[in-house]
């Protein structure tokens, strides 16, 4: 058993409400399984008379809260940050494509993958939902990572057999053949998890669509991720190559690839009857605001999603996205929000903003009370804060008057430098 004196912030259960307790105790053993997991939270004063012989590791001035959770990143992208293109589809032709076919080296994806879980942790993510490529050596090299260092990591082979260049493309049958493979090989092990991932609608033909649908139809608890409504030109394609289909969402409904479980990235261009379908379904948006601010693609409609209620968490969306860090995506969702030109703006509160890329998130992604939060039960996951990280920080943080305000500070002010120390359950 370990304990941990400092502030402390989480979530009420089953609420985006934040509780912080400025002089908390964090109580960390191991479950019945043997992983380690949050036995006790709360006030260091009442809760130190139940644990009187636990030693306290003591960390004043710190925050612990709970680990991130990227709902939708791609780990074969760390080369293309802050590649220059007029678009999301000549982004993809000019850097995306060409930099995932170097995936057919089981070396370089080893190294990569190496690199890629040494700067989530750096920031702080403890959980993430990852693209691969289309080279099944890509997933092991991810997945196989993860597995040493303990991290709980939901990854999927991309599928993408047409519109798509020599050297990502692949084979309709033998694409389904290595899916299945890979989800009997690393689903359910240890703390990883496999993800049913066709690109998007224009990179797949129907019968391999169709193909995954009957995948996630046979393995219900595995997990679906791809791409939707997110460029103005992509869904042109899509109309183009559907155009009995009711909406671009619609493709994937008709394909059973729309389900609890089922995460799609962006969701910018569509319409109420797309987001009824995405509640009554179960289905997920992964709202990557660095991603459609640096590709012009769009903004994510709060207003819309509070008010139809389907499922919402944050992702960076590297390499679209401009940074693996939670802070930085935070702080676009909140400009993102405040838009009110091509939609309703709102100014998202802080702690909503938080819960988004925590709790929300692992709700989201059918995870609510395993991550994304301190509550009893949960695997210990955590970073630790400095809230004076840096100059300005100190100044800003120290002046914050109400937790909101403390928040926000963090929010905007944060990078990984905010992030002192992060704890992984088992590692």
């Amino acid at each position: 058993m370990k304990a941990y004196r400092a502030s402390l912030l989480y979530f009420a259960a089953n609420s985006a409400q934040a509780v912080f307790e400025e002089d908390g105790l964090l109580v960390v053993g191991p479950n019945a399984e043997g992983r380690q997991v949050v036995q006790a939270i709360g006030s260091y004063q009442s809760l130190s008379k139940d644990w009187p012989s636990l030693a306290v590791e003591h960390l004043p001035g710190r925050i612990i809260a709970p680990g991130f959770v990227d709902m939708h990143i791609h780990y074969p992208q760390l080369d293309v940050i802050g590649s220059p293109a007029e678009g999301l589809l000549p982004w993809l032709e000019n850097y995306t494509f060409p930099h995932e076919s170097r995936f057919s080296d089981a070396g370089y994806g080893a190294e990569s993958a190496t690199f890629f879980i040494d700067e989530l942790l750096r920031n702080g993510v403890t959980t993430a939902l990852a693209f691969a490529t289309s080279h099944p050596a890509s997933v092991d090299a991810l997945l196989g990572e993860a597995q040493k260092r303990s991290l709980r990591m939901i990854a999927g082979k991309v599928l993408q057999d047409q519109n798509s260049p020599d050297g990502v493309r692949d084979l309709t049958e033998q694409s389904l053949v290595d899916t299945e493979t890979l989800i009997n090989k690393w689903h359910g092990v240890d703390r990883l998890g496999y993800a049913i991932t066709p690109r998007f609608v224009p990179s797949c033909s129907e019968a391999q669509l169709r193909g995954a649908g009957e995948l996630a139809g046979r393995y219900a608890d595995v997990w679906v991720q791809s791409h939707v409504a997110e460029n103005l030109d992509e869904v042109a394609w899509v109309k183009q190559l559907y155009p009995n289909a009711r909406s671009y969402l619609d493709v994937y409904g008709q394909f059973g690839l729309l389900r609890p479980r089922a995460v799609y990235a962006h969701c910018i261009h569509i319409d109420d009857e797309d987001r009824a379908l995405m509640h009554d379904t179960g289905t997920a948006a992964a709202v990557s605001p660095t991603s459609n601010l640096f590709l012009g693609s769009g903004f994510f409609d709060y207003v819309a999603a509070e008010r139809t209620g389907f499922l919402y968490g944050l992702a960076s969306d590297v390499g679209g996205g401009t940074s693996f860090s939670p802070f930085s995506t935070m702080l676009a969702a909140y400009y993102v929000g405040r838009e009110g030109q091509t939609k309703p703006g709102v100014s998202l509160k802080p702690a909503q903003l938080w819960w988004q890329h925590t709790a929300g998130a692992a709700r989201a992604l059918g995870l609510e009370g395993l991550v994304g939060n301190l509550l009893p039960g949960c695997e210990a996951d955590f970073v630790v804060l400095n809230p004076k990280a840096t100059p300005l920080l100190a100044r800003k943080t120290t002046q914050s008057a109400s937790l909101d305000e403390l928040l926000f500070a963090l929010i905007v002010l944060g990078d990984d430098r905010l992030i002192e120390k992060t704890v992984i359950s088992d590692a």
